[in-house]
């Protein structure tokens, strides 16, 4: 599609929320997905609508305002207008046929300055009313699954799992309104390791629980110098006598 309505009014009172980049991000993907007809791939959107150093508000508006399936984010809303676009399109076609003897493959005739054929006026592209009836903000006492450890190590094994988990629970906990509402929160987290500049694994970490470093003292070796310091001093009668003993031999 090259063309959709867009209702100010209601798109204002939905996005307000939205940082300058996020509105950004929302329109060009909205004109992404109608010029494209098909589901939006997060691998390299960002750059595809010419925002590749906002790729965080990127994936936040993917987030909200679409729904991640296997083929790719998806928009109900928009769907629907393609949908009812393509109908009004072949029922156009149809008509051409009949009156100009057009084959219904061919395309519909129209004068040349015709008007561009609208759809019908709708409320802002997002699928809103699902969510509120679906999505779900991240609880308070949301444990670090399994399945998301597991996957935050084969996608990005340089990550430290556990203090991404944590940077991820308190970002999300701390939005307000309907921004911390997610349909998905598996599908969000993937997104987030995926993008993140979270804490990465420091080899060195290791090494220092068995390997002390070269201003550390060891601690075997400190353990022997402080029991020599408990030890008591040898007698002087067992000193002459190992002497003794020492000399007859």
């Amino acid at each position: 599609m090259h063309y959709y309505q867009f209702h100010i009014g209601d798109y204002k009172s939905h996005t307000h929320h939205l940082s300058h980049y996020e509105d950004l991000a929302y329109r060009r993907l909205l004109d992404f997905y109608f010029l494209h007809e098909q589901p939006i791939k997060h691998r390299d959107i960002a750059r595809q609508i010419g925002m590749r150093d906002h790729e965080e508000d990127v994936m936040t508006v993917l987030n909200e305002f679409f729904i991640s399936t296997p083929e790719g984010f998806v928009n109900p809303r928009a769907d629907k207008e393609i949908k009812q676009y393509k109908e009004f399109s072949a029922a156009g076609k149809r008509g051409a046929a009949k009156r100009w003897g057009t084959p219904p493959d061919e395309g519909a005739n129209s004068p040349p300055n015709a008007t561009p054929i609208a759809t019908n006026n709708h409320k802002p592209l997002t699928n809103n009313q699902e969510k509120k009836a679906l999505g779900k903000r991240l609880a308070n006492d949301f444990s670090f699954p399994l399945e998301w450890e597991q996957f935050c190590k084969e996608t990005r094994p340089e990550l430290h799992p556990t203090r991404t988990f944590d940077q991820f629970k308190d970002y999300w906990i701390a939005q307000a309104g309907q921004k911390g509402v997610k349909l998905d929160w598996f599908a969000t987290w993937r997104n987030w390791v995926r993008t993140t500049n979270a804490p990465k694994q420091n080899p060195a970490d290791i090494v220092r629980l068995t390997v002390p470093s070269k201003n550390e003292p060891d601690p075997a070796l400190e353990k022997i110098k402080a029991d020599e310091k408990k030890a008591a001093p040898m007698p002087d009668y067992i000193r002459q006598f190992a002497k003794q003993m020492k000399g007859g031999v």
